[in-house]
């Protein structure tokens, strides 16, 4: 019985997932309802400091324009007419 029970024990150890899987579902779960407190299913395992640090990385990723526009790249007029952009 022991011994069922110990094998049992490593199968079930070695099938479970690892932290790095569980860090990297969490970052493919994150979506826009996501917040400090309210933490996809696939985060629940995660440290808090662990998934504040995914959360942020993720708003950041997300709330940043993906146009390539260089705002240093302007000519100005002289005048208030949209000549900068």
């Amino acid at each position: 019985m022991i011994i069922v029970a110990g094998i049992a024990a490593t199968i079930w150890w070695i099938t479970r997932p690892s932290y790095d899987d569980m860090v990297k579902d969490c970052q493919k779960a994150l979506n826009p309802s996501s917040t400090k407190t309210h933490r996809p299913a696939a985060c629940k395992g995660l440290k808090q400091e662990d998934y504040d640090t995914l959360l942020m990385a993720w708003v950041v990723d997300h709330s940043l324009s993906k146009d390539d526009k260089d705002v240093s790249d302007y000519y100005d007029d002289g005048q208030v007419n949209g000549s900068v952009g």
